[in-house]
């Protein structure tokens, strides 16, 4: 979702702080400005165009929060909100781990659709000052720690879900935190209640993992960098010139010479049902790491090199010398600077 496109009907908060024992929940839509709008759109958009986002169904029998939407009116958007704070209040206080808020429940329309967002504000824990009064009568001013802070809008939350008022689709974002001794989605598994396919993040991830793992196998330890930048550099075009790559295409070129360990690679990507699922980014965020190649040596030498040059033979070589060791010849130089 663009910002600018974004439409605020209504905004409600409600206070989720499990140390005091009880939700705080307001009666009351919020009656914000610009600048708050702004706030808030900006959160909707990171939520919706982050690589973390997983597309998820809801379990229709089982779902509080589905049964709460499947008739929902503008009408009853207090009520509706209250009763999801309450529920996802009710899941906090029954494990610490997870972290107090205040949850944001947004009305919104982009395009022609409808959406309700759900915006769970973790508390920050900052220093601030205040002013007191002192005994002879003049100003004592303090610092002191403030531990409901709100995220800015230009952090990642935590915990969030973005829901089509037209179709119940959902988008989610979430982090694990302990439940009943183990790491737990409990946003999506306790909370709304659903269920997700991998974010393209963690897919693109898979995909390395696998691909490293393949190669360290089926490579002899003084080729495996060699196997492993050229994978890295191949995986880095399609993302840059396609902005994605379908994963049974990918392992074509990655494999091309040596079939035996696209077989071996296509054998992991069953595992997770991944031979032909079609990988697209949209985070800068989620790409940047494919934009350098870094290698270490055994003598503690960190080299980092753009892509566009390593692709270029005239700025840098790699030299197998008779004794089988590499030499990295950097070329064409025309400036070195320092820096600490």
């Amino acid at each position: 979702m663009v910002k600018e496109e974004i439409r605020i009907k209504k905004a409600i908060v409600h206070i989720l702080d499990s140390t005091i024992g009880m939700p705080v929940l307001s009666d009351a839509e919020l009656d914000f400005g610009s600048e708050f709008a702004d706030f808030l759109k900006e959160h909707i958009a990171r939520v919706s165009s982050g690589d973390d986002g997983k597309n998820c169904y809801f379990y229709k029998e089982e779902s509080e929060v589905y049964k709460m939407l499947a008739q929902y009116s503008d009408d009853f958007f207090v009520d509706v909100s209250k009763d999801m704070a309450d529920f996802l209040y009710s899941i906090m206080n029954s494990n610490i781990d997870i972290p107090p808020a205040d949850l944001i429940v947004v009305r919104f329309k982009y395009g022609e659709g409808e959406y309700l967002g759900l915006l769970k504000m973790n508390y920050k824990s900052l220093y601030t000052h205040r002013t007191l009064a002192s005994e002879d009568g003049g100003n004592a001013n303090e610092i002191i720690r403030h531990k409901s802070i709100l995220p800015s809008e230009s952090q990642r939350l935590s915990e969030a879900a973005i829901i089509g008022l037209d179709d119940l689709s959902v988008q989610v974002v979430e982090k694990k935190y302990e439940v009943n001794g183990e790491k737990t989605n409990y946003f999506s598994y306790l909370f709304l209640k659903c269920s997700s396919r991998m974010s393209h993040k963690s897919k693109l991830v898979i995909v390395t993992k696998a691909v490293e793992t393949v190669q360290k196998e089926g490579y002899d330890e003084s080729s495996q960098y060699e196997a492993q930048m050229k994978a890295k550099s191949i995986i880095q075009e399609e993302l840059e010139e396609k902005g994605g790559f379908v994963v049974e295409e990918i392992a074509e070129r990655i494999f091309e010479e040596k079939p035996e360990l696209k077989t071996a690679f296509q054998d992991k990507m069953e595992k997770y049902d991944m031979v032909k699922e079609e990988i697209l980014p949209q985070s800068e965020a989620t790409t940047r790491k494919y934009q350098k190649q870094h290698l270490f040596t055994d003598t503690g030498i960190e080299i980092k090199i753009p892509m566009e040059q390593y692709k270029n033979p005239g700025s840098v070589e790699f030299i197998t010398n008779q004794d089988g060791t590499v030499s990295v010849l950097i070329k064409n130089i025309g400036h070195l600077e320092a820096r600490f």
